[in-house]
């Protein structure tokens, strides 16, 4: 019998008492038990034993997972999904042979372009060209979905090395500049920082510094997002910091999981909790007073960003943040804990279910008529835009930070 890839203790901690079924986006769309989080865990154990084969069928209930972990926070026995998940994926990827096309679309044209920010620039440049209407009916179906996902404005801004507050500092926080934000929104990591300098603190974004690693991480490619670890960890460790503070959702989550994902490296683990427990998102660190509510009548609503919601059970703060701002003009989004989509690279991976959320997504969006959707993600950011802009609505989707600094911008 092969080595284990799953705790068995863990996948045993489920019960199989279906409360997670409802949380679910994908059974929600399928009603398929096997694209269930329950379902999924027999299929981990299953194929573990051996009792199932690893073969198209079974992988492809996997790769159908969003990784959005909304059943971490039903499930009332403490499943770690997400790791059972992510050691199921790192297995598979080993085992299981995927075909030429989803092999090129996810080592290369995601895992090699994603992390690195300069490689985005250039694809940027590309999918621009590839826009064009002259061209348009040479680019392959799959581009054109990736293409429709890219803003129309992008900010490319990189952030200086240390921003100071102004006045008399508080203290010292770290920043982590992420791989998609200052390619596509910089103005957005900009503004963040203006926020943190605002509350007093001083700002480090130390060089040295990559990809967070939650796309390798998602995607079964563990030892490549330990590595992001290693060199994140070795960025901000010498420096004297109150926190070091995200404002990516989906980033945060990985973040504070480095304890766990370098569990088993002697020379690292204590570092990486260290690390790990410093680690704060944008909206846990401000505070509701520094934003008095302003006249407007732009009514706004609040989408759940997965990865903060759930793995980082982070749901109130955001919400008083934006509810300080808009005060009765906040309506609340229902299913707003519902996945967008987007969950990473799902979105060009997985895009028929992918586009199904997304309408889903958009539907509940326009029932509320807000004029504005904040949310804390930039994926989350991207599939909202493009599912509005299909639609013909005027809604505009910002980032918490960006609302911060001009809810009415």
């Amino acid at each position: 019998m092969s080595k284990p890839f799953i705790d068995e203790e863990k996948s045993l901690a489920c019960v199989h008492c279906g409360l997670c079924l409802s949380a679910c986006p994908t059974y929600l769309e399928t009603g398929n038990e096997n694209d269930s989080p329950r379902g999924r865990i027999y299929l981990m154990r299953a194929m573990q034993s051996g009792r199932t084969p690893i073969n198209e069928t079974t992988v492809r209930h996997i790769d159908l997972c969003l990784g959005c972990r909304a059943c971490e926070t039903a499930c009332p026995s403490g499943v770690e999904y997400g790791n059972l998940l992510e050691h199921t994926r790192d297995h598979l990827e080993r085992q299981h042979d995927r075909g030429w096309f989803q092999t090129f679309l996810r080592r290369i044209a995601i895992e090699q372009v994603f992390p690195f920010p300069n490689r985005m620039r250039l694809a940027l440049i590309l999918g621009r060209i590839a826009n064009a209407q002259i061209i348009r009916w040479l680019v392959p179906s799959f581009a054109l979905k990736a293409i429709a996902l890219l803003p129309e404005n992008p900010s490319d801004r990189t952030l200086p090395q240390t921003s100071k507050c102004g006045t008399q500092s508080r203290g010292s926080v770290g920043f982590v500049e992420g791989c998609i934000m200052p390619v596509m929104f910089g103005d957005t990591n900009h503004a963040s920082v203006r926020l943190l300098n605002q509350s007093g603190f001083d700002v480090e974004t130390p060089p040295g510094q990559g990809c967070c690693g939650a796309l390798y991480a998602h995607s079964g490619q563990l030892d490549k997002a330990r590595e992001c670890a290693r060199q994140n960890i070795a960025a901000f460790e010498k420096l004297n910091l109150e926190s070091i503070v995200i404002n990516a959702a989906g980033c945060g989550s990985t973040l504070k999981e480095y304890g766990e994902l370098l569990a088993d490296d002697a020379d690292w683990r204590e570092r990486a909790r260290q690390f790990s427990d410093r680690v704060k998102d944008l909206t846990e660190w401000l505070e509701t007073s520094q934003f008095p509510a302003r006249e407007s009548k732009l009514k706004v609503t609040y989408h759940d960003a997965c990865h903060l919601a759930h793995p980082q059970g982070i749901t109130m703060e955001p919400r008083a943040l934006v509810k300080a701002v808009a005060g009765n003009r906040f309506i609340e989004l229902p299913e707003a804990e519902i996945c967008c989509g987007s969950a990473g690279s799902y979105n060009l991976t997985e895009p028929e279910m992918a586009e199904r959320l997304q309408q889903r997504k958009i539907d509940n969006l326009l029932s509320t008529g807000a004029d504005i959707c904040v949310t804390t993600n930039p994926g989350c950011m991207l599939q909202i835009q493009a599912g509005l802009k299909k639609a013909g609505s005027k809604m505009r989707v910002q980032h918490i930070a960006d609302y911060l600094i001009a809810p009415d911008g």
